[in-house]
């Protein structure tokens, strides 16, 4: 088996008097896609956050390519996070950018001075994503799928060795929803990248995923294959994938 990429144990997080992650332990294999679902609340974005260091845990320990990174200062963090991709929930575009300036963002913060560079790594960033010839455009101008494709974009103009996707297809019609699933996994083939994804959408979860984890009440409950999460009967999974909420309908 290969070794784990990110290796993730007991992780604690707390917000206020809550309990948001509660020993959270999960290894996520170089080159998969592995698909992180849970009740909303329940704490996946935080746990992304803090595979970037936005977060700092409580207690636990993150080991990213052999190396713990909840203990490191900001500036040692900034080569960790090179190396990861973000897509968040909304896209997180500047409004006040252009498409070619907020995909062009992460290089110029990083020092890049040649726009002769900067324009052909642009180029090829929207062409993956299918973006070509929108450079011009204002984010108010582009649909919800349209700024996925370009948040996405901006997070792979440095190919990253992971992306993390946070609800890739929320607020997405079926079509739309569709067409980013077919991306993130050319993505993973094009870029050999691993893949974390977050999401509610079984439709997208049976598309993308090597394999899936549950979390619940701030810890892993299941981890398996797609096949196993169908197959299994553990009436906590079950409730989750067939949409059942436990209550007594009188």
């Amino acid at each position: 088996m290969n070794e784990p990429l990110i290796h993730v144990r007991d992780l604690v997080q707390r917000l206020g008097s809550q309990d948001i992650l509660r020993g959270l332990t999960l290894d996520v294999l170089p080159g998969e896609t592995l698909v992180l679902l849970g009740k909303s609340g329940g704490g996946k974005s935080v746990f992304l956050r803090h595979l970037v260091g936005l977060m700092r845990p409580v207690s636990g320990s993150i080991v990213f390519e052999g190396q713990e990174i909840t203990k490191l200062k900001e500036r040692e963090l900034e080569p960790v996070r090179r190396k990861i991709g973000m897509l968040f929930q909304d896209g997180a575009l500047f409004d006040s950018m252009n498409v070619f300036d907020n995909v062009a963002f992460p290089l110029r913060e990083r020092g890049e001075r040649d726009h002769a560079v900067v324009r052909e790594k642009v180029a090829q960033s929207l062409a993956m994503v299918n973006m070509t010839g929108h450079d011009h455009k204002m984010p108010v101008n582009l649909s919800g799928g349209m700024r996925k494709r370009v948040a996405l974009a901006r997070a792979i103009i440095s190919p990253p060795d992971v992306i993390l996707y946070d609800e890739p297809t929320a607020g997405l019609d079926p079509i739309v929803s569709d067409s980013i699933n077919r991306l993130i996994r050319r993505l993973q083939s094009q870029l050999n990248v691993t893949s974390l994804v977050v999401t509610h959408d079984m439709v997208s979860c049976n598309h993308i995923a090597d394999r899936v984890a549950l979390l619940d009440e701030g810890r892993i409950h299941f981890l398996g294959t797609t096949s196993e999460l169908r197959e299994t009967r553990d009436t906590v999974v079950r409730d989750f994938v067939d949409g059942r909420s436990g209550e007594t309908v009188y």
